[in-house]
């Protein structure tokens, strides 16, 4: 069974995700969410008189028609792919219920 509505979430270093919504938005979104969060790969943790740096991440949410996240994803990758300075990844997951977006159901049936 088709999900209606699926969760792509993209994970970017500070600072790009307003980059990564307008390119989300160009391909069909109509809003997302921004979390802040850090990084725990050991790897990139620098050392800074003896206290460990993590890389600060944004985390860009973005609730969408299935039919929405191919584009969605597409540019996400040229946008904030791991070859740009905002090292992003993106992916998406299933979304088995919603609630709260009745009106917004609505208006769109009204207008057709």
């Amino acid at each position: 069974m088709k999900k209606a509505y699926k969760c792509v979430l993209a994970i970017v270093n500070t600072g790009f995700s307003e980059v990564a919504m307008e390119s989300a938005k160009s391909a069909g979104a109509t809003g997302g969410t921004i979390l802040t969060a850090r990084g725990t790969a050991s790897k990139e943790a620098e050392k800074f008189f003896n206290i460990s740096i993590q890389p600060e991440k944004e985390i860009v949410m973005i609730l969408c028609k299935t039919d929405l996240v191919d584009g969605i994803l597409n540019n996400l990758y040229k946008a904030i792919g791991s070859s740009t300075q905002a090292q992003g990844i993106a992916f998406a997951l299933p979304v088995d219920e919603v609630c709260g977006l009745e009106e917004k159901i609505k208006e769109e049936n009204q207008q057709k």
